[in-house]
């Protein structure tokens, strides 16, 4: 077994929700937490209220801390985002992912649905609110600076991603020669035979209210659907990303883009040539096989120029990528680059435990097929996790998109901060669902502890 390694650690917190009016005639939960010393974690241990002498379920330490329904967003933020805030401004990417059923809280905390009063902000706008604010300063501080936060935002339904800032564009998975993750949005065609892929949007934003806006707008055309539990549940994974920017890097990346438009026309004229001469080059035998044609010497020199142009636009997309690497790591601004990720888990769906009674909304085929695509997607992020805080040599991140999108933030978060709020409710007719996701977070929480 790996050697455990410190700076690969998820911490697990709880945040129970507020019951609602309807709920409140229904009773709460019975739950309790206490300190593990020797662990420095919360056991929690919950109850179905009227359960008729039902044994309760008590978790092993696994929780970092517990946020009651009486603690908003601003007191989740200092205590768990916050802190990363200094890591992120020394160049480490952090990440923060909102586990939970349907209906208990999750983009509440990750995005918030109140963008103006400070103690509502979701998690995301508050911390960029707050690297907005030493961002400025260090603008001030360094004339030309002219640092901001690249913002991006896409959905996961299914085994497809949608770019939210671009008009909900479906997009490609793909693993890309270096052996990172690319999302890629659809083919454009432009003059002269250029082939364009435009890659997932990244909008660079300049100030506070230019990226809550962007957030606001981009926000309306996330998808819904009916879960197990709720009409109007999120049926996409959500996942956020702020970048630490400058506009030479915007520039330099631009440019890449530009080069790789470029190349594509030039391979495929090359794949063509060698495909035609080569075909040209053989014949069909009367016994079905293949061999020279005595008739038709394969032109060698074609072939070799048109792979030489290829070579040259190859190089000029290497040297591309080079000058976006070389502004990274040359950069007097060592955050440079550094992110912040924020995770909106889609609904989790549950099986009812034995016993244990509650509701149950009809659903669509359709609806039912994604609930069983969002269970997958969670188990396969809890065995990266599980792999990723033992520092095995194989982590699984090509069990699901989920996972294959996140692989990039796991592998260069480094010394950063990463962290999981298990979002959960106390109202009694929830009990199975709040039990699941509770077992849910402590089997991550022990793998990370």
């Amino acid at each position: 077994m790996a050697v455990k390694n410190q700076s690969t650690k998820l911490d697990v917190y709880i945040r129970w929700r507020p019951l609602s009016e309807a709920e409140a005639t229904e009773g709460e939960v019975e739950q309790s937490s206490g300190m593990i010393k020797d662990a420095g974690l919360l056991s929690v241990s919950v109850n179905q209220r009227n359960a008729g002498g039902g044994r309760p379920w008590a978790s092993p330490p696994a929780f970092r801390d517990a946020f009651g329904p009486e603690d908003d967003n601003a007191a989740v933020y200092e205590s768990i985002v916050a802190p990363a805030i200094p890591r992120v401004l020394t160049g480490d990417t952090c990440n923060f992912f909102a586990y939970g059923h349907s209906g208990s809280g999750k983009t509440h905390t990750i995005v918030g649905y109140d963008f103006k009063t400070d103690g509502n902000l979701g998690l995301c706008l508050a911390a960029s609110r707050k690297l907005f604010e030493e961002l400025d300063s260090l603008n001030q501080a360094n004339t030309g600076s002219g640092l901001g936060i690249g913002f991006s935002l896409f959905e996961l339904r299914k085994n497809t991603a949608f770019d939210l800032l671009n008009g909900r564009t479906e997009c490609h998975i793909r693993q890309g020669r270096d052996g990172r993750t690319h999302i890629r949005g659809q083919t454009e065609v432009l003059e002269g035979g250029k082939v364009r892929v435009r890659p997932l949007a990244q909008r660079p934003c300049w100030t506070f209210e230019s990226l809550r806006e962007e957030l606001r707008q981009s926000l309306q055309k996330r998808a819904v659907g009916s879960s197990s539990i709720h009409d109007q549940s999120s049926r996409t994974h959500a996942v956020l990303r702020l970048e630490i920017i400058n506009r030479p890097l915007m520039k330099a990346r631009t440019a890449l883009v530009d080069r790789e438009s470029d190349l594509v026309p030039v391979g495929k004229r090359a794949t063509d040539i060698s495909i035609e001469e080569q075909t040209k080059g053989f014949v069909r035998t009367a016994e079905g096989g293949w061999e020279p044609n005595p008739h038709y010497q394969i032109n060698r020199e074609r072939i070799g120029e048109a792979e030489a142009e290829k070579a040259r636009y190859e190089a000029r997309v290497m040297a591309a990528e080079e000058h976006v690497n070389s502004i990274l790591s040359s950069s007097e601004h060592q955050y440079l680059g550094a992110k912040m990720v924020f995770v909106d888990l889609a609904g989790a769906e549950y099986h009812r435990e034995k016993g244990v009674q509650a509701p149950v909304l009809k659903q669509t085929p359709q609806e039912q097929q994604e609930g069983r695509q969002i269970n997958s997607d969670l188990l396969a992020l809890k065995e990266v996790i599980r792999a990723w805080s033992a520092n095995q040599p194989r982590i699984p991140f090509r069990s699901s998109p989920l996972t294959m999108v996140l692989r990039e933030h796991f592998v260069d978060c480094g010394k950063g901060t990463s962290a999981m709020i298990v979002t959960v409710s106390p109202a009694n007719s929830q009990y199975s669902a709040t039990l699941n996701a509770l077992k849910y977070g402590s089997l991550v929480g022990v793998a990370s502890a």
